[in-house]
């Protein structure tokens, strides 16, 4: 069974930027179209940058031009560059496939608050 472990989720104030890291325990990026979902307090999950397995991006309207998602395929590592955030960023984030085929990691915890 394929492990997600997500991090590099803070505290940030709205502007900043953090990097999102999602650690695979199996070379799967080249197999399955990766994502990287979110949940907000009371909201359901959804799905805010995709890449597939072939490496085409793209993104929720929320997030374009503002996050980057990007790979490692020797590192089994999926990566999230968020940019200009905003407090609406504010929300626990997951990677997993598009559909979320694996089971779902803790996540990691995003705050954009002054």
């Amino acid at each position: 069974q394929v492990q997600l472990v997500e991090s590099g989720g803070g505290l940030v104030q709205p502007g900043g930027s953090l990097r999102l890291s999602c650690a695979a325990s199996g070379s799967i990026f080249t197999i399955y179209d990766m994502g990287w979902y979110r949940q907000a307090p009371g909201k359901q999950r959804e799905l805010v940058a995709g890449m597939s397995s072939r490496g085409s991006t793209n993104y929720a309207d929320s997030v374009k031009g503002r996050f980057t998602i990007s790979r490692d395929n020797a590192k089994n590592t999926v990566y999230l560059q968020m940019n200009s955030l905003k407090p609406e960023d504010t929300a626990v984030y997951y990677c997993n496939a598009i559909p979320g085929y694996f089971a779902w990691g803790q996540g990691t915890q995003v705050a954009v608050s002054w």
